[in-house]
């Protein structure tokens, strides 16, 4: 089994590889996945709605919070997504199950959305 070459690197050489490899994930993402896409922009307009409603501070650390989690479910879903379609564009029941299961993480988090914004508008 071989590891990558990078597994190696310490200090502020692994934080910079690592800062470059996120970056490149987030861009990736944005340029193939329309949803993420989708997401973003609903982030954009939600996240700084957030910071600006009379709300106090937890209320608008949770508003963002869930906001921000949705984009990190979608992408570990893009993810799962991605390694399912490199081993095999067969129809696969586990395969689906996979993606299925990917699917309805972030189904899970735009439902956590709607509800904490709704009890922390509601008081």
């Amino acid at each position: 089994m071989q590891e990558s070459p990078f597994k190696g690197k310490t200090g502020l050489r692994r934080v910079w590889n690592a800062m470059h490899y996120s970056f490149a994930g987030l861009k990736a993402a944005y340029r193939h996945e329309d949803a993420f896409r989708q997401e973003v922009a609903i982030a954009l307009l939600l996240v700084p709605l957030a910071l600006f409603l009379p709300v106090a501070g937890a209320g608008k650390a949770l508003m963002v919070a869930s906001v921000l989690l949705v984009l990190i479910i979608e992408l570990v879903n893009s993810a799962i997504e991605a390694t399912v379609d490199r081993i095999s564009l067969e129809n696969h029941k586990l395969a689906k199950r996979a993606k299925d299961i990917g699917s309805a993480a972030v189904l899970l988090g735009l439902i956590n959305v709607v509800m904490v914004w709704g009890l922390v508008l509601a008081g």
